[in-house]
């Protein structure tokens, strides 16, 4: 059995109702239900935790070292584009994580192109809907499931 983490950042929890013709119609509880699903056929556990606070994600990163959590799985979203913070946590702890957006940042406004986390994560998702998160958690399991 492996520990994995499934992170989203500020406005996260507005899925389903913010910018639909965006983010689509699913809410952040039917994507969490839907892969811990999955992680639970699999033998796995998946924690899942939104925050709107920097800090807190912050804080969930250095944890999961001692949680033993084999893969995050992150959705940084605004904090993407103005996050060092994040960026050290993450490479501070060395786990490897899976950075994911549910549009194609790289066909947005310029200030959505540019990532702190792109050049350390193991692989980025954007633009498949939210159809990217399952993608990611099943990659998880394969590459680090053991």
């Amino acid at each position: 059995m492996a520990n994995f983490l499934l992170l989203n950042g500020p406005n996260l929890n507005l899925l389903g109702t913010r910018e639909p013709e965006v983010y689509g119609e699913t809410t952040l509880e039917e994507v969490v239900e839907k892969l811990s699903t999955i992680s639970s056929k699999s033998g796995h556990e998946l924690t899942s935790i939104q925050s709107n606070a920097e800090h807190e994600l912050v804080d969930q990163i250095h944890r999961a070292k001692d949680e033993d959590v084999k893969c995050i799985i992150f959705n940084p979203g605004a904090f993407t584009h103005s996050s060092i913070s994040l960026r050290d946590a993450l490479a501070g702890t060395g786990i490897p994580f899976i950075e994911i957006h549910i549009s194609n940042i790289y066909s947005r406004e310029d200030f959505r192109q540019k990532s702190f986390l792109s050049e350390i994560a193991v692989g980025i998702i954007s633009g498949l809907g939210v159809e990217g998160y399952e993608l990611a958690l099943k990659v998880a399991i394969k590459r680090y499931g053991n």
